[in-house]
């Protein structure tokens, strides 16, 4: 145990689930016995209220039954208890219960008992105060010098200081520019209220002033009060401390004056009477309460600070004197004396109910160490322990299916099904599509749990322009073996095509355990795919376009109405051999089946629109051909890849990035304009005689349209980009797919090119796609790529910034193609160059760079990237 550790004097928790607060805490000897000794009052915001009187036969004992006097329910929230002379007619102490609309004042008392239950206690209602508005906290104090008695003062949630001469209500006063209530201390020294505004001022009212100001009959100001000065409640000092208070308390342990102390939420101050700051202490540390008290050290304060690090700091002034770990966080505490001889005890509370009482001791715990009981050592033994251990390794590593084992035994299974069919009744919303009536799918996720799961929340995510009815939802914790079902919509929102029909379910939880009652954090997912027809509806297919692609397949053509039975009429038979798309956002594809030969073609206007036809084209010829159990079945590429229609995309969302920065600049130029005409005209306004204006507020005016308009045009350059990069992630699937069916890779070499290709899920000005393919490409092109030792002693930038063209990405997109063309395999491995060397023997020869700009032939086709008239005449007809 740590020396520097609060010694746990006594300590109890307060029922079960309860919540505390601040001014739910006070010590004092409310029973007026006598002895001095102190009393500790808690209440809760459930309405219990509790008296204890602390006083365990060894330090560190159970809470006895006795130390508890009294608990009472009070069927109304707590706000606040205090002790002080509420009762006129005698100087007993009285306790005063805060409610949120009400005020009660009890008296408590104890009868001795004649047997061994001890003495009884009990509360008894001298009287009570109904409020008009709802309070938020409250002090006390001989205000206006009153001798013998207490006055209570309560601060309303709107700003409204009620004030109560005992058994009645004297009057109420509106804070000036009241926003948020503040804590609220009171200084009998200067007879004046002080607390801490919204505008994070300490202000001082004297209670002269509050008294003699208009009664607050109604929040605004009338004009009588404008205009008679005297009657306005005018504050007597300010103090501007920079930042919201969360306590105050007022102290004077001498003849001398009074300090005001106020904890800040990273500074704690001390002021004079006047306002005037004596001492401040900035604070490393988010505190959470304190409390002065005397110091044995002439002129100087001593300082409990407590902070949300479980840590409670003694000052002296500004000086840390010492710190000492407490086991919970306190939101309140006090000191208090026990008994006739001990004095000084810190009584804490935290915002959960755990009260405790400690000192600062300083003694240590006596550990000492256990004899270890010395033994000869049986090696016999320990070799035969060890043998019987590594069997059971060896048969441990044997085991193949630990991956499996563990998915069938997973704590949370996610499941999510796509309906077959699109909604009857579509449950689009906020579509910005232009289509007539924008088709949904309904999806049904079911979680099912097999264990206890802790506060499961589901997050559904899919690709904009694509967006769901609801993406987040929130369950009660699960039982084990229960499940829950939710259904939602998906749908088209944007005006443009999506590039990838794909979603995602997670699902995140703790589970508990018995080290960790609070549960350990885990997550649990599972993908879906959506239907084409969420997009597309079947159109009428179109002769002529202008991007055209041919996939070669091993096995005889299939007819449309076995592969694309929901977008082809029956009754057209196998003599289909045609297939319209239309997409919402307007553009059309075709799909064809040649009727001698074993291929394909997919041709539309737009080469991006070619991307969603030919995967679903890919995915549902595989699954033909599964279903047949024909494992051969394999998908050709042999035209030429489309580089040059992808190098047209690749500028077009250039040229957007650069209008972005464009307006960015423009829009600072015109805002920095702005604000120099209105100091200007700001410095004419007020001068004396003021000058004219010179034409100052027909340039305001002006200036103001251009930055609307420039805002208007960069909000509508970046949804313009947005669709533009939505084409270009399109495009980018479709020459991925393109390049691994031309070069038949694997599924690991597929994956190292979307890493390469689709870095980003969004694009943005900092980081955005042209910049970061390059480098993923350069790096590839230096590695597994490399044509020689010394390109892979290349280094590259470690710095990624937005390159002023785009002429070196696509130099490097297409020197990549080439070297894949003559036999480079990609690999990520660090022995990359041996294999290189292996696949390609001779190396690569150098190509000089204008050459691959105007001639880069792929091997096996004679059409060119760089001639677009070229690659729409050779390809082959199916």
């Amino acid at each position: 145990m740590s020396l520097f550790k609060a010694r746990d004097w006594w300590s109890t928790i307060l029922g079960e689930k309860e919540e505390f607060d601040q001014g739910c805490l006070c010590v004092a000897d409310v029973d007026n016995s006598g002895s001095g000794q102190d009393k500790v009052i808690v209440g809760s915001y459930k309405g219990y209220l509790r008296i204890f009187n602390p006083h365990p036969v060894k330090p560190g004992d159970e809470v006895q039954p006795e130390d508890l006097l009294l608990e009472v329910q009070l069927r109304e929230p707590i706000l606040q208890v205090e002790v002080g002379k509420f009762v006129f007619g005698t100087e007993g102490l009285h306790l005063a219960v805060l409610h949120c609309r009400k005020l009660c004042v009890y008296a408590v008392s104890g009868t001795q008992g004649n047997v061994e239950h001890g003495s009884q206690y009990q509360i008894k209602l001298m009287y009570e105060h109904n409020l008009q508005r709802t309070a938020c906290n409250m002090t006390y104090g001989p205000f206006g010098g009153v001798k013998g008695r207490d006055l209570i003062c309560i601060q309303s949630m709107d700003g409204m200081l009620m004030l109560f001469e005992q058994e009645s209500y004297a009057f109420g006063r509106f804070l000036p520019g009241f926003l948020l209530p503040g804590p609220l201390a009171y200084s009998s020294r200067t007879d004046s209220f002080i607390t801490v505004s919204s505008c994070r001022q300490v202000e001082s009212y004297k209670y002269q002033v509050l008294a003699f100001a208009t009664d607050a009959d109604e929040r605004q100001d009338t004009e009588q009060q404008k205009l008679t000065s005297g009657k306005r409640l005018v504050v007597d000092w300010i103090l501007n401390i920079g930042e919201q208070a969360l306590d105050i308390c007022v102290v004077s342990f001498n003849q001398g004056a009074s300090s005001v102390f106020v904890l800040g939420e990273r500074n704690f101050f001390c002021l004079k009477d006047n306002g005037q700051i004596r001492f401040m202490k900035k604070l490393d540390y988010s505190p959470s309460c304190f409390i002065p008290y005397c110091s044995v050290r002439e002129g100087t304060i001593n300082t409990l600070i407590a902070n949300h690090s479980k840590i409670l700091n003694i000052y002296q002034d500004v000086t840390l004197k010492w710190a000492t770990q407490l086991p919970c966080i306190p939101i309140s505490v006090k000191i208090a004396n026990f008994q006739q001889d001990l004095k000084g005890v810190i009584v804490t509370l935290s915002d959960d109910g755990h009260l405790q009482c400690s000192y600062l001791g300083t003694d240590p715990s006596l550990f000492q160490a256990p004899k270890v009981d010395s033994r000869e050592i049986n090696y016999e033994e320990m070799n035969a322990e060890m043998k019987e251990l590594q069997k059971i390794i060896r048969e441990a590593t044997k085991t193949q299916d630990i991956l499996p084992e563990s998915e069938k035994q997973r704590d949370i299974t996610v499941t999510a099904e796509v309906s077959a069919d699109l909604d009857e009744e579509s449950q689009a919303i906020d579509s910005e599509v232009k289509a007539g009536a924008v088709p949904s799918v309904t999806v049904k996720i079911t979680i099912q749990s097999r264990v206890t799961a802790q506060k499961p929340s589901l997050a559904v995510c899919v690709q904009a322009p694509l967006a769901v009815t609801c993406d987040q939802f929130v369950f009660d914790d699960l039982e084990p073996d229960s499940s829950e079902t939710v259904v939602l919509s998906v749908f088209l929102k944007e005006n443009c095509s999506p590039p990838e029909l794909e979603g995602i379910c997670i699902v995140s939880y703790n589970t508990p355990t018995e080290l960790n009652p609070e549960g350990i954090p885990r997550v649990s997912q599972c993908s879906f795919s959506l239907p084409l027809k969420l997009v597309c509806f079947p159109a009428q297919p179109s002769k002529a376009a202008n991007h055209k692609l041919t996939i070669d397949t091993n096995k005889p053509p299939i007819s449309f109405v076995t592969i694309f039975p929901d977008f082809v009429d029956p009754c057209e038979g196998d003599q289909a051999n045609a297939l319209g798309f239309q997409f919402l956002t307007g553009s059309k594809a075709t799909l064809l089946a040649s009727k001698t030969s074993q291929r394909y073609r997919i041709q539309s206007d737009q080469l991006e629109d070619l991307w969603l036809v030919t995967k679903e084209l890919i995915h549902r010829l595989e699954e033909h051909f599964k279903k047949q159990n024909c494992k051969d079945f394999a998908c050709t590429f042999s035209g030429s890849i489309p580089l040059q229609e992808y190098f047209e995309l690749i500028d077009q969302h250039f040229e957007l990035r650069l209008n972005a920065e464009k307006y960015q600049e423009l829009l600072s130029e015109r805002a920095v304009q702005f604000r120099a005409i209105e100091r200007r005209l700001l410095t004419r306004f007020k001068d004396k005689t003021p000058a004219p204006l010179q034409h100052l507020d027909t340039l305001l005016e002006g200036t103001f349209r251009e930055v609307i308009a420039l805002a208007d045009a960069a909000e509508e350059n970046q949804a313009n980009m947005f669709q533009a990069f939505a084409k270009l992630k399109s495009a980018t699937h479709l020459v991925i797919m393109l390049i691994s069916l031309w070069q038949k890779l694997s599924h690991d070499q597929v994956a190292i090119l979307e890493a390469t290709f689709l870095p980003l899920a969004e694009d943005t000005q900092e980081l955005g796609w042209e910049e970061t393919v390059d480098a993923a490409v350069s790096y590839l092109l230096r590695t597994c790529l490399s044509k020689s030792s010394k390109e892979q002693a290349l280094t590259l930038s470690s710095q990624l910034s937005m390159p002023k063209d785009t002429s070196r990405l696509k130099k490097n997109i297409t020197l990549f193609c080439d070297r894949l063309a003559k036999g480079g395999r990609l690999s990520l491995s660090t022995d990359s160059a041996t294999q290189q060397a292996a696949v390609m023997p001779g190396g690569c020869a150098a190509i000089p760079e204008s050459d691959l700009e105007e001639r880069t032939v792929i091997p096996g086709s004679t059409a060119m990237f760089a001639n677009h008239g070229q690659t729409t005449k050779q390809k082959s007809k199916p």
